[in-house]
């Protein structure tokens, strides 16, 4: 065994570098993260070969004095924290001071600046040595350069772990589009063999539209949904995608945790049960989302390159976001709107408690409520112009249509169903026929209205269904015969600690030894349910998040199985009663925009785009 002997300080650098500097793309999130910490409003990065020969990052931030150069390529030299205090509270992109000597260590490296006063700038040169060269005066505006040639020249064996000029171009691309995500003021410009690959100017604001076009596409921006939310302290805001917009992958995911871009399991579960009801489990969804908290209830110093955050209140950020997140999916786009999701009663609990129950007001005095053919029930059948339409409808103009228990002439359903001259519609207007058996059309104020019926029904329903299950007690079901489940101490300790909570879950266990767990009931809608695996998934499930959805989630996948064969089918003739009925519950229920598979129940066409299809007006 050979003995102890300290480590070389070249070496300590480029082992230093193995954590910090994966590929060329580590090294400009490095110096774009050290350029907006300086206040950089304007960043030029230039690339020779996908900046394995060449790598320039310009800012106009304020710059580094003569003195200041020697030490920034000094190993744990820092401007940005002086004590643990300030490490508890870091609000800076970076504070280790461990980028720029790393990067030194493997590059022929020279670092340029020059503070705002100074009569010339300072340039200090590396060759991958831990003796860097005198800083000499330099010619150069007020910022900072920094220009990193032949990276990994002096370690081979990493040379080797690069990819093509293609590809580190691409990563290098994508990680300039994160930062001008959270940074809209931020002018850029990258430049490529000579060649400009991406160029933007600075926006007004964070989320200006034509930035985030260019950045994000269009087809995003049309499905976009607004949210803002804030709560004990914490505030979320940004844009997340309807779940008809939701991807094969996740690769339009950006949540920013202040101002940084991170990958946290936490945030994923919270966004992933959010869109649970709504997004087929093989899909992803796609937003772009900003928390903001005080600094010392989060620790960003948990990985070495910063991707990974830990919360100080986990359970609280979770809650938060899934909250947040929930309703505003609930409200979907263009029936109610964030505004008047609002003003409607609403419940969104954590995910282990109850789910959401839209609040349905109470059918007036004297009324008697109907069911149509179609199973919706009807009170009045109109709708009440000037009133909130998640109200009970009690509108003339279309009570008169709901009006008939049997399917009326077409030409007297027609009259009935017509609105009055001045009345207010309702914001999926009144029904005017139906296509092919599988579509109703409706006339609204700003144009056409076309719903798939079968996909809007199943949602109400689900709802509905939800609605009767959850909020109360699961019903248990006594097994004929309990199951023995052999699990590990660990596991069988845990069953016991949450024993009430697995009981409130509607599964009944005992334990019979250290290893020895017995299923003694189960919720009666899980009956055939394999009582072992659901178990065993329970416990995993509150072993590594301290909750479990596992069984919520499986009752739902029934409720969405009942409600897909009780929605109303293709070819199914409904009459004008039954259409108008069906859009106004549309209108009361939560997330009608898409069905329990994710798909649109809805789309609308305007008025200028009926015109332009007839080239009206030209």
């Amino acid at each position: 065994m050979p003995t102890i002997h300290p480590l070389p300080a070249q070496l300590i650098n480029q082992i230093a570098a193995g954590e910090v500097i994966e590929r060329p793309a580590s090294v400009v999130k490095e110096l774009v993260e050290n350029s907006l910490d300086a206040g950089a409003r304007s960043l030029r990065v230039d690339l020779e070969q996908g900046g394995i020969k060449l790598i320039r990052v310009t800012d106009d931030g304020m710059g580094l004095g003569c003195d200041d150069l020697s030490l920034a390529v000094a190993r744990h030299a820092t401007s940005k924290i002086a004590s643990l205090d300030d490490l508890e509270g870091v609000a800076t992109l970076g504070f280790r001071g461990e980028a720029l000597p790393s990067i030194a260590s493997v590059s022929r490296f020279t670092l340029t600046s020059r503070r705002d006063g100074d009569e010339h700038g300072w340039c200090l040169r590396c060759d991958g040595s831990d003796r860097p060269e005198p800083a000499q005066p330099a010619a150069h505006g007020v910022g900072t350069s920094v220009e990193v040639r032949d990276l990994f020249y002096n370690v081979p064996a990493r040379r080797k772990f690069l990819r093509t000029e293609r590809t580190e171009l691409g990563h290098i691309d994508q990680l300039l589009t994160r930062f001008a995500l959270a940074r809209g003021n931020l002018s850029l410009r990258l430049t490529h063999n000579g060649r400009v690959s991406l160029e933007l100017a600075g926006a007004a604001a964070a989320l200006a539209p034509e930035r985030l076009q260019r950045l994000l596409g269009e087809a995003f921006l049309a499905h976009a949904l607004a949210v803002d939310d804030t709560a004990v302290g914490l505030r979320l805001h940004g844009l997340v995608a309807s779940p008809a917009f939701a991807r094969s992958q996740g690769d339009m995911q950006f949540f920013y945790v202040n101002g940084r871009l991170v990958r946290d399991k936490l945030v994923n579960h919270a966004v992933r049960q959010a869109y649970r009801d709504v997004l087929h489990h093989s899909r992803h969804p796609a937003f772009l989302l900003f928390l903001e908290l005080p600094p010392r209830q989060v620790d960003v110093n948990v990985h070495p390159a910063k991707h990974e955050v830990r919360f100080r209140e986990s359970r609280q950020v979770h809650d938060f976001i899934f909250r947040a997140l929930h309703r505003r999916l609930a409200a979907g786009q263009g029936l109610a709107g964030a505004d008047a999701a609002a003003t409607r009663p609403q419940a969104a609990p954590a995910p282990e408690t109850d789910a959401a129950v839209t609040a349905v007001p109470a059918r007036p005095a004297g009324t008697a409520a109907r069911v149509l053919p179609l199973g919706i029930e009807d009170a009045s059948g109109g709708y009440r112009p000037g009133g909130a339409y998640g109200g009970r409808p009690g509108g003339a103009a279309a009570a008169a249509a709901l009006a008939f228990q049997r399917p009326a002439p077409s030409a007297q359903a027609a009259a009935a169903t017509a609105p009055q001259p001045g009345a207010d519609r309702p914001p999926l207007g009144f029904a005017i026929g139906q296509l092919n058996g599988i579509y109703v059309l409706a006339e609204t104020e700003e144009g056409l209205i076309i719903v798939d019926m079968h996909a809007a029904h199943e949602r109400i329903g689900y709802e509905r269904l939800k609605q009767a299950i959850h909020g109360k007690a699961l019903v248990r079901q006594a097994l004929l015969m309990p199951v023995s489940v052999r699990v590990s101490q660990a596991e069988a300790d845990l069953a016991e600690t949450h024993a009430a909570l697995l009981e409130r879950l509607g599964l009944v266990v005992g334990r019979l030894g250290e290893t020895q767990l017995v299923v003694r009931e189960l919720p009666a809608l899980l009956a055939q349910a394999h009582a072992e695996q659901l178990l065993r998934d329970v416990l995993a499930d509150l072993g590594t998040e301290g909750r479990s959805e596992r069984i919520e989630a499986a009752v739902d996948a029934l409720l969405a199985t009942m409600a897909c064969h009780g929605a109303v089918r293709a070819n199914r003739r409904l009459t004008l009663a039954e259409m108008n009925a069906l859009l106004r519950e549309m209108e009361r229920t939560e997330r009608a925009d898409q069905c329990n598979h994710g798909r649109p129940t809805w789309t609308r066409l305007t008025q200028r785009e009926l015109d332009a299809l007839f080239l009206r007006g030209r």
